[in-house]
C-alpha cells in the first residue's frame, strides 16, 4: 500500500507541476480570460503609468487615446479641422506605434533586470523504469521501475554591483524609450500641421485662381461691349481672352496642385486614399504675436526637446553597462539549496528509496577568460562614447532646426503686414483701371496688368497666411512643447512658460 500510495502522490505531484507550468505560460502570454490575478501580467511592477492613462502633450491636462485602443472613424469630420487631423494622425502613425511597442518592451527588461536579486526555483518529475537483460542468464534479468523527483534552489547573495549596473541601464533605456515616444509624437505633429496648411493654402490658393478667372471673364465681357460700341478695336478682345485662358490654365494648376496636397494629407491622416476630406474655407485671419527671442527657444528645446532626453538617457545606459561589463569578470557568491528523492537527475532509478538534502554557498571566482572581458569592457566603451556623439548630433541637429523656423516664424509675421498692404493696393488699383477703361480712359493693357497684379497679391496673401499659421506651431514643435492644447492656443510668446513639456509619465 505504501508503495502504491507513493505512485499515486508521484503522479498527482507531477500532473499538477505541469498544469501550473500551462497555467503560468498562460497568464504571462495575457491569453487566460480569467483565475489568475493580474499581478501574474507584471509581478514586480515595471509597467509605467504611461501605458494605461496614457502620454499627456505638453500644455495639456487629458492624456491621449491610447495607441494601441484607437480605430478608424467610419467618417472624417466636415469639415476637418487641425486639431482632428492631429488626432487622426497619433492614432494612426505608424512610428508612434512602434515607439509605443519599444516602451513596453524596455519595461520587460527593467523587469528582468529586477528579478536578477530573486532567487530561482526549479524542480522535475520523472517516471522512470530501468530494465537489464542477460541473454545467456535469463534468470538474472532485473526490472525496477519508481519515480524521481528534485527541487532545486538558487539565490546570488553578492556581486560586485553587476545587477545594480544592468537595473540602471534598464531604467535609462525605460527612460529613453518614453522620451522617443514623445519625439515620435513631435515629428507627426509637425509632418501633420504642414501638410494640414498645405491643403489649406493650395485650396484657398484654388478659389482665389478660380475668382481671378471670374474677373478676367468680366473683364473679356467688358472688352466686347466696348468693341460693339466701337470704342476700341479687335485687339483689346483678343487680349483679354489671352488673359483669360490663362487664368483658366492656371486655375486648373491649381486645382492639380488642390487635390495632391489633400491627397498628402490623407495620407499622413492613415486613412483611406479614396476618403473625402473638406476643409474649412472661411478660416479667420490670423492674429499677430509677438515671438520670443531665440535665446529662450534654444534653451527649452536643449532642456526639454524628447528626442534630446531620449539621447542623453541612451547615453546613461551604455556608461552604466560600462560598469555591468567590468562586473561580470568579478566573483559572485551564490546560495544553493537541493533536494532528491529516489536519485539525481539524468540517472537511472534507484532500486531503494533515498532522500538527498544539499545546502551550500558557492564562491565563483573568474581567473581568466581568454580576454573576452577586456574586449567587452572596450566594446560598452565605445558604444557609451558613439551614445555621446550621438547627443550632441541630436542637439545640434534640433536646434539648427529651431534657428530655422524660427526665422521662418520671423519672417512670416513680418509678411503679414507687407500682403495685407500688396492686397489693399491691388483692389485700388484694379477698381480704378476698371473704371478708366469704361470711360476710355486707358487702353486694355492697364486693366489685365492691374487683373494680374491682384491675382498675384492674393496669392501671396493666402500664401503669407498659411506660412504664419504653420510657422508658429512648427516652431513649438522643433522646440518639443506643442500639443494639442498649444495646437488650440497657438501662443508662442513665452516659451519658457512650458516647463512641462516632456510627456509626463
Amino acid at each position: 500500500m505504501s508503495v502504491d500510495r507513493h505512485r499515486t502522490a508521484c503522479r498527482i505531484g507531477m500532473m499538477l507541476l505541469v498544469g501550473l507550468s500551462l497555467c503560468a505560460q498562460r497568464a504571462w502570454a495575457g491569453s487566460w480570460s480569467g483565475g489568475i490575478p493580474d499581478l501574474l501580467d507584471d509581478p514586480l511592477l515595471t509597467r509605467p503609468p504611461i501605458l494605461d492613462k496614457n502620454a499627456v502633450l505638453p500644455g495639456d491636462n487629458a492624456p491621449l487615446n491610447a495607441i494601441d485602443v484607437c480605430a478608424k472613424p467610419a467618417s472624417l469630420p466636415q469639415p476637418l479641422m487641425l486639431i482632428d487631423a492631429v488626432d487622426l494622425a497619433l492614432c494612426q502613425d505608424p512610428r508612434a506605434r512602434a515607439a509605443w511597442a519599444d516602451i513596453k518592451m524596455r519595461a520587460a527588461g527593467v523587469g528582468q533586470a529586477r528579478g536578477a536579486y530573486l532567487p530561482t526555483l526549479s524542480g522535475s518529475v520523472s517516471d522512470q523504469r530501468n530494465a537489464t537483460t542477460y541473454p545467456d542468464f535469463p534468470a538474472n534479468n532485473t526490472a525496477v521501475r519508481g519515480y524521481s523527483n528534485y527541487a532545486t534552489l538558487n539565490w546570488r547573495l553578492f556581486d560586485f554591483g553587476e545587477r545594480a549596473a544592468n537595473r540602471i541601464a534598464a531604467n535609462d533605456m525605460l527612460a529613453a524609450a518614453q522620451a522617443s515616444y514623445a519625439a515620435a509624437l513631435q515629428k507627426t505633429l509637425t509632418a501633420t500641421v504642414q501638410a494640414y496648411f498645405d491643403g489649406l493654402t493650395t485650396q484657398a490658393a484654388y478659389r482665389a485662381r478660380m475668382h481671378s478667372a471670374q474677373l478676367a471673364d468680366q473683364i473679356l465681357e467688358a472688352a466686347r461691349r466696348r468693341e460693339a460700341r466701337g470704342a476700341t478695336g479687335r485687339s483689346d478682345t483678343l487680349q483679354a481672352q489671352t488673359a483669360l485662358a490663362r487664368a483658366q490654365l492656371a486655375q486648373q494648376r491649381a486645382a492639380g496642385d488642390a487635390n495632391k496636397a489633400l491627397a498628402t494629407l490623407a495620407f499622413a491622416l492613415g486613412g483611406p486614399m479614396d476618403v473625402q476630406i473638406v476643409l474649412p474655407q472661411d478660416a479667420d485671419a490670423p492674429a499677430k504675436q509677438q515671438i520670443a527671442d531665440l535665446t529662450q527657444w534654444m534653451n527649452v528645446a536643449q532642456q526639454l526637446h524628447p528626442a534630446i532626453v531620449a539621447a542623453r538617457r541612451q547615453w546613461d545606459a551604455d556608461v552604466s553597462k560600462i560598469d555591468s561589463a567590468r562586473s561580470e569578470g568579478m566573483p559572485t557568491v551564490d546560495f544553493g539549496m537541493s533536494v532528491y528523492q529516489n536519485g539525481y537527475p539524468n540517472q537511472s532509478v534507484q532500486a531503494t528509496r533515498s532522500k538527498t538534502f544539499i545546502v551550500g554557498v558557492t564562491v565563483t571566482i573568474p581567473l581568466f577568460e581568454g580576454f573576452t572581458r577586456t574586449y567587452k569592457i572596450r566594446e560598452a566603451q565605445a558604444q557609451a562614447e558613439h551614445s555621446q556623439a550621438m547627443v550632441d548630433d541630436t542637439e545640434r541637429e534640433t536646434l539648427a532646426e529651431v534657428v530655422k523656423v524660427h526665422a521662418d516664424a520671423l519672417m512670416s509675421l513680418a509678411n503679414l503686414d507687407a500682403s495685407e498692404t500688396l492686397l489693399a493696393a491691388a483692389n485700388t488699383a484694379l477698381a480704378s483701371s476698371r473704371n478708366r477703361y469704361e470711360h476710355g480712359a486707358t487702353d486694355i493693357l492697364e486693366l489685365l496688368n492691374a487683373q494680374s497684379g491682384l491675382a498675384d497679391a492674393r496669392q501671396e496673401r493666402i500664401r503669407c497666411e498659411s506660412e504664419w499659421r504653420s510657422a508658429r506651431l512648427r516652431l513649438m514643435a522643433a522646440a518639443g512643447v506643442l500639443g494639442r492644447q498649444g495646437i488650440v492656443d497657438n501662443d508662442v510668446t513665452a516659451p519658457d512658460s512650458r516647463s512641462t513639456a516632456r510627456l509626463q509619465p
